[in-house]
């Protein structure tokens, strides 16, 4: 179907423009309902779109700032692997009072999320001491001595309360203004525990040094499975120490 499901929001919508930062989906601005959109087209499951339509809505009515799906003619959040969402303005985060704002965004998201279900097919860093793959994870094809390094990262974090994580908590994801810090692209988002996302510059979110060491190391662990098979990743898998 492609693009082609874009006429399930009516007759006038219609694409504008790609956008950059779409790694897994093709992303444009699209005009929908003579009002500016963002529209994502990719390959996952209902079932992946439903808990991350569901979610957004979720953390949209509990007050943070995310893209709102907006729905098809008859009602429905995503077809045919699309998704159409609102445009959020701002710029990324700058300094870092910009990033402590980012950091006490994202113990919200953590908060308003414990003991949420898991995304479908996703496993979390922790389920991955004894499983072998997850969505975007095969750790069959990383070599043993790195999946052992990244186990013995995530073991440390084993015990911890999860929640739903960003996953990707990096300047292109987030939009600033004075007013409000926006997340966007949920393509990565699971259920981890929350030191995944807390890494962040200058340790705007306050870990102390052994939980942010913790958390890094687990966090470059989780980079390098979710990525294997380039050089990013390997740069990652060689930050995470064996012990």
């Amino acid at each position: 179907m492609g693009w082609e499901a874009l006429r399930y929001w009516g007759d006038d919508a219609a694409r504008v423009e790609r956008l950059a930062g779409g790694v897994a989906n093709d992303v444009w601005s699209v005009r929908v309902n003579g009002q500016r959109a963002v529209g994502r087209l990719g390959v996952r499951s209902d079932a992946d779109l439903a808990w991350e339509t569901d979610l957004l809505g979720y953390l949209d009515r509990a007050g943070l700032t995310v893209p709102v799906p907006i729905p098809t003619v008859d009602g429905r959040l995503f077809a045919d692997g699309l998704v159409v969402m609102t445009y959020l303005d701002g710029g990324p985060p700058e300094t870092p009072a910009d990033w402590r704002r980012v950091a006490a965004t994202l113990r919200e998201l953590h908060r308003l999320t414990r003991g949420w279900p898991q995304r479908p097919g996703w496993r979390s860093s922790t389920d991955l001491l004894h499983a072998e793959t997850g969505t975007k994870i095969d750790l069959g094809a990383m070599p043993p001595e790195g999946v052992a390094r990244c186990r013995a990262a995530w073991a440390r974090l084993a015990g911890r309360e999860t929640c739903v994580v960003h996953g990707d908590p990096n300047p292109g994801n987030i939009r600033m203004t004075a007013h409000q810090v926006a997340l966007i692209d949920w393509d990565e988002s699971h259920v981890d525990v929350p030191d995944l996302d807390l890494v962040l510059p200058d340790n705007a979110a306050g870990l102390d040094d052994g939980a942010y060491d913790l958390a890094a190391q687990a966090s470059a662990a989780w980079e390098a499975a979710v990525c294997w098979g380039d050089d990013y990743a390997v740069k990652r898998l060689a930050e995470v120490r064996a012990h």
